[in-house]
């Protein structure tokens, strides 16, 4: 039998320290829309270990919505629901609410616009005081770039001048344009960080 299912290497190193952030900053209950669910692994583990939440995997991407698909086929979580054709970047999300977002290693490896949008659209889905959650690696004004997250970033550039890492004080500047507040940050592993956001 083919399997669609597609895997991501650094999912398996990555997903166990992102649950425990998003056990501390999502809700208990209610619906977690994940933007740009790429292989469709992260969203099946944080359904596993988070069942009080409804989770709505997305992606633009027809081959990814296929992995999603497929995982969700081989895992049968209830909690899933169907993949969404979401792109950040577009005005209109095909989805009218969320009490959470969560959003991996999409803002470096897409063009500006798609940051943008991501703001823009969890400003018009999210309640007063819910959450946006956003992992990656990200550039800081205040230390220089790591030289694995340097090789990253040229490795980025040279496959789509407008991908690259990003400076953190613009994601930030970004959310708070669109009335998201920036709570906090998290160190992760692999020169990687947590980023938490909360709707005004």
């Amino acid at each position: 039998m083919d399997d669609a299912r597609s895997f991501a290497p650094a999912t398996l190193r990555n997903r166990d320290p992102i649950l425990d952030v998003l056990r501390e900053v999502l809700p208990p209950s209610g619906l977690a829309l994940e933007v740009a669910s790429g292989t469709g692994e992260h969203v099946m583990h944080f359904a596993r270990h988070l069942p009080g939440l409804a989770w709505q995997p997305s992606d633009p991407s027809p081959a990814a919505r296929q992995s999603i698909a497929a995982w969700l086929a081989a895992e049968a979580l209830v909690n899933v629901r169907d993949p969404l054709d979401l792109d950040a970047a577009r005005e209109g999300w095909p989805i009218a609410r969320a009490d959470a977002i969560t959003c991996i290693n999409m803002i470096h490896i897409s063009p500006w616009a798609a940051t943008e949008g991501l703001m823009r659209g969890a400003a018009q889905i999210l309640a007063s005081g819910s959450p946006l959650y956003v992992y990656g690696p990200y550039r800081r004004a205040d230390r220089p770039l790591e030289p694995s997250n340097e090789t990253f970033d040229h490795s980025l550039r040279a496959r789509d001048p407008s991908w690259g890492l990003r400076e953190l004080d613009e994601v930030i500047a970004c959310a708070a344009k669109y009335g998201l507040r920036f709570d906090r940050l998290i160190e992760m592993p692999a020169n990687n960080l947590s980023l938490v956001f909360h709707r005004l």
